[in-house]
């Protein structure tokens, strides 16, 4: 099952942050993924099969507007 992941998710991974957030927006989709830790603003790249392993769920999707 594949998931849907758009630019200014937030989602909460698995496990938390060494800062202690486990609240992460996405900030850049591609075959990697980047994610900003909403703890400590710190920015992390990841690759798109890890990143979909790592979340646990998706808090706030934003989904674009269909034109």
């Amino acid at each position: 099952m594949e998931k849907e992941f758009y630019l200014g998710d937030i989602v909460e991974t698995k496990k938390q942050h060494p800062c202690g957030s486990k609240k992460w927006e996405v900030i850049r989709l591609g075959a990697d993924i980047k994610i900003k830790c909403l703890g400590c603003d710190r920015i992390v790249m990841l690759p798109r099969t890890k990143f979909e392993k790592s979340i646990k769920k998706i808090i706030k999707q934003n989904i674009p507007d269909a034109e």
